[in-house]
């Protein structure tokens, strides 16, 4: 069975009123497939823009009236992006109202069988609790991490973070970057990533980066960041550094 993901795209429709992209709900309105047209060729040409290696399985209507659903597949992952009828606007993630304001479950993945060959360390190896996070040197919630991780491990030496390389499909020139910086094992070169600073060319093969991606996949880790804790909890995302300090010394648990 394929490895299923959603594609999360920014919610451009979160600032606008709901009335100005979904049709009117009364009586005798015609479906949006009675007035507009959607082929999977058009579809391909917005989805290369979003994901180029992307391509279309299947373009259908929504469950949510006035919205296209278009199925795209990437690099053996697959997942959802929505678009009104209009074709103008792309919409995010969807999600059932009653899910609303509850704390997703939290899912445990068995946290020694994850390879750290390849990873990279940021504090001291002697740390004694250790998480692995899963990340893109051109992801911007990666880097907004990455300054806090920094921050973490300025403060304090019992915490280390394994930095594992998982280039997503989106980010065309993140895969040579996270080569490079495998290549040399350089947080160095990973700060200068997220700064937006020129990563040199890689100086060995793409063994590394293909193995750490490879770690992603078995684990169906398909965003970035994701965080996993010595416990074998995961952490899609990010928080501040005091919520994710709690989450690292698992004060919830001890509470």
């Amino acid at each position: 069975m394929k490895k299923y993901s959603t594609i999360i795209i920014m919610v451009v429709l979160m600032l606008m009123p709901i009335s100005s992209f979904a049709f009117p709900t009364k009586k005798g309105d015609k479906a949006c497939l009675d007035c507009h047209k959607l082929d999977k060729k058009e579809a391909g040409a917005l989805v290369k823009k979003i994901v180029p290696t992307g391509t279309v399985t299947d373009v259908k209507m929504a469950p949510i009236k006035g919205l296209w659903q278009i199925d795209v597949e990437s690099n053996g992952q697959r997942g959802t992006i929505f678009l009104d009828c209009s074709k103008k606007y792309i919409v995010g993630q969807m999600m059932a109202v009653e899910s609303i304001g509850k704390q997703p479950p939290t899912r445990k993945v068995d946290y020694s069988k994850i390879p750290l060959k390849d990873a990279i360390v940021l504090g001291k190896e002697t740390a004694k609790k250790k998480v692995i996070v899963f990340t893109d040197p051109d992801c911007p919630y990666c880097r907004q991490l990455h300054e806090i991780l920094k921050q973490i491990v300025a403060k304090r030496d019992d915490i280390a973070f394994a930095l594992i390389m998982n280039p997503l499909p989106m980010h065309k020139d993140a895969p040579k970057k996270a080569q490079a910086i495998l290549c040399s094992k350089s947080v160095e070169m990973l700060n200068d990533a997220f700064a937006g600073k020129p990563v040199p060319e890689p100086t060995c093969p793409a063994d590394a980066v293909e193995r750490s991606k490879e770690v992603a996949r078995s684990l169906d880790f398909n965003s970035t960041p994701t965080l996993v804790r010595e416990d074998g909890t995961v952490l899609p995302g990010f928080m501040p550094e005091e919520k994710l300090l709690d989450w690292i010394d698992n004060k919830q648990q001890k509470q």
